[in-house]
C-alpha cells in the first residue's frame, strides 16, 4: 500500500487503509503529527524523513495496526523555522487532534512548539540530534546530543592530526551555537585552544567574510554546527572555493545531505549514530524496505530520517504497554519501552533520552561514508535531571 501525499494548508500523508488478514476494515486511526522543514533550511532532508515515517506506518498497518486501529500521518510544513512550527503545531494538534507529534526539526522550529505542545497535552518524539537539555513533561528523544557526538571528532583531531588550535563556525540560532558551546569547552579540556568562534544567521549564505577569517587565524583544524541542509551546502562550496583543506569536522551533517553536495563534501569527518553501512540484520532489512517501497525515489538514509522510522515503533510499543493513546498514560511509558531497529536497541530510558551506539566516518568521493571508528551504547551524559 502507497501512502498518498495531499498538499493542503498543511501537508497530509493519509492511511487510507490497513491489512487485517486478508481484507482492510475502517476504525478510527490514530494520528501522528510530523511537523518537518519541508521548507527553508530542512527542505534538503525532510524528504527522506518523511519517507521513513511512511515506511514505517506502511509495515505496522500491514500487520494490524496498534490496539486494532491503523496508524494516520499528518505533516506539515514548519518552514524550518519559529513562525512556520507554530502554526504547524497548532493546527496538528487543535485542528488534525493528533495523538502524538514525532518528528525531525531545527531546535528554533522546536522551542516554538513546544509551549504549544504542553498546553495541548500531546507526547512529542523529537528525532532530529541537538544541542541538548530540552527537557519537556511530553518530551522525548531518541537521537544524539554534544555529549555523545563530539568527543570522536576532536579525539581524532588530537591524536590523529596533532591539532592544538581549533576554529569554529556555526548557524546563529539554538543548535550552531549550543553545539560550539559545548565543542568549545571539550576542546579546552582536552588541552586544545578555540582562536576563532564566528556565526551566520540561520539563512544565511554567503560565509566569504568569515572564511578569510579562518585563514587569518591558521588554525590546526575546522569544526562546524550550521542548520542542517542548505548551510551545510554553502558553507562547504565556499571553504573548497577558497582553498581551505584544514581537517575539518561538521557536527551538523548527515549522510543524505553529504551526498547532495557532490565532491566538495569528500574528506570531511562526521560523528553520527547511523550511516548506510553499519553492518547489522535490521539495517539491512530496513534498507531493502525503502527501496522496495520508494524505487528510484528514494531519499538516502540517514542519521535524522532513521530515527523517525525507529520513533513511530517506539510509540506503538508504548501505547500497546498502555493499552490506550491517552497522553497521561503514553508518556510515562516511553522511557520504559525500546525498538530494535536499523542503529540496534533504541530506549529513551537516561532522562528521557536513549544511549546509542556512534560511529566516527569520513566522507568518500563518492558521497558514502567510511566507518573509522565505532563507540557502543554511549550514554547522553546529565540531560534532564528534574523528569522523572
Amino acid at each position: 500500500m502507497r501512502l498518498k501525499l495531499h498538499t493542503l494548508a498543511c501537508t497530509t500523508v493519509l492511511a487510507l487503509g490497513w491489512a487485517t488478514g486478508q481484507n482492510a476494515v475502517a476504525a478510527d486511526p490514530i494520528k501522528i503529527g510530523v511537523p518537518v522543514g519541508l521548507s527553508g533550511a530542512n527542505s534538503v532532508v525532510a524528504p527522506s524523513v518523511v519517507q521513513s515515517a511512511e515506511l514505517a506506518v506502511e509495515e505496522i498497518n500491514a500487520r494490524g495496526g496498534v490496539l486494532g486501529r491503523p496508524l494516520e500521518l499528518e505533516v506539515a510544513d514548519d518552514g524550518s523555522g519559529a513562525a512556520g512550527a507554530k502554526k504547524a503545531f497548532d493546527s496538528l494538534i487543535y485542528q488534525k487532534k493528533v495523538d502524538v507529534l514525532i518528528s525531525m526539526e531545527t531546535s528554533a522550529a522546536r522551542n516554538a512548539g513546544l509551549p504549544i505542545v504542553t498546553r495541548g497535552k500531546t507526547p512529542f518524539i523529537y528525532t532530529s540530534f541537538y544541542e541538548g537539555r530540552s527537557c519537556n513533561k511530553y518530551l522525548y528523544v531518541d537521537a544524539w546530543v554534544p555529549d555523545q557526538q563530539v568527543a570522536p571528532i576532536v579525539d581524532f583531531f588530537r591524536t590523529t592530526y596533532k591539532a592544538k588550535t581549533y576554529f569554529l563556525i556555526g548557524s546563529d540560532y539554538a543548535f550552531g551555537r549550543g553545539m560550539l558551546q559545548f565543542t568549545r569547552g571539550y576542546i579546552e579540556k582536552t588541552g586544545g585552544k578555540v582562536v576563532g568562534e564566528e556565526y551566520l544567521p540561520m539563512d544565511g549564505s554567503d560565509w566569504t567574510a568569515i572564511v578569510s577569517k579562518l585563514k587569518a587565524a591558521g588554525p590546526d583544524a575546522l569544526v562546524t554546527s550550521t542548520a542542517g541542509g542548505a548551510p551545510n551546502v554553502t558553507l562547504t562550496k565556499q571553504l573548497r572555493a577558497a582553498g581551505v583543506k584544514l581537517p575539518y569536522g561538521n557536527l551538523a551533517v548527515d549522510e543524505g545531505t553529504a551526498k547532495s553536495m557532490g565532491p566538495d563534501a569528500e574528506g570531511i569527518y562526521i560523528s553520527g549514530s547511523y550511516f548506510t553501512n553499519v553492518d547489522g540484520v535490521k539495517n539491512k532489512e530496513f534498507l531493502a524496505a525503502m527501496q522496495k517501497k520508494f524505487g528510484t525515489g528514494l531519499k538516502t538514509p540517514n542519521d535524522l530520517s532513521v530515527p523517525q522510522y525507529e520513533a513511530v515503533y517506539l510509540y506503538k510499543a508504548a501505547v500497546e504497554k498502555a493499552g490506550s493513546t491517552a497522553a497521561d498514560k503514553v508518556v510515562p511509558l516511553l522511557g520504559q519501552v525500546s525498538f530494535e531497529g536499523p542503529r540496534g536497541l533504541i530506549r529513551m530510558n537516561k532522562q528521557r533520552h536513549a544511549p546509542l551506539t556512534m560511529y566516527l566516518g569520513q566522507v568518500q568521493k563518492d558521497g558514502g561514508i567510511k566507518i573509522l571508528e565505532s563507540f557502543k551504547d554511549v550514554d547522553p551524559g546529565d540531560q534532564c535531571p528534574s523528569l522523572k
